[in-house]
């Protein structure tokens, strides 16, 4: 693929240009927030690197750069849990991204089995005493141990 990204030469030409002039951080990263095309639901945030973002444009499936493997994650290729990227926004000084996406498959993005990453709430108004979190969804959409098997677990505590 060609260097589809400008380098970044005035603030004009970042926040006001059509050009395509990403911004990632000190790691090489830039901040990634996916929901759910048809409903609005924040299903995860990650991270992508140069070559996750132009394989998310090219292939039009969600790519991402795992920090805790330390490699670039094709959403779905272990699981099945396809992200169908339906509208790719940059925000104005083109620093994070946000992918609207279409779920193919279990129709869920995260690893622990339910539809979001967000699937618990913090409860608001009072720090005196113990936070209990607030689980948001019901039921999980699938059983991680049958999906990934013996497979690590991706989360690095």
């Amino acid at each position: 693929m060609t260097d589809i990204f400008k380098e970044r030469k005035t603030v004009e030409q970042v926040e006001e240009s059509s050009e395509l002039a990403p911004k990632f951080d000190e790691n090489g990263l830039m901040p990634v927030v996916t929901t759910d095309a048809n409903t609005g639901d924040v299903l995860m945030m990650g991270y992508q690197n140069e070559e996750a973002l132009k394989k998310t444009i090219e292939t039009g499936e969600a790519h991402y750069w795992s920090r805790s493997r330390k490699c670039l994650w094709h959403k779905g290729a272990t699981s099945g849990l396809i992200q169908k990227v339906k509208d790719i926004r940059i925000d104005d000084d083109q620093d994070s991204i946000w992918l609207k996406v279409e779920l193919k498959g279990l129709e869920a993005s995260c690893h622990v089995g339910y539809k979001s990453c967000f699937y618990r709430s913090i409860p608001v108004g009072n720090i005196k005493q113990d936070i209990e979190l607030k689980f948001k969804e019901d039921e999980k959409t699938f059983d991680p141990n049958e999906v990934y098997g013996d497979a690590p677990n991706p989360t690095k505590l």
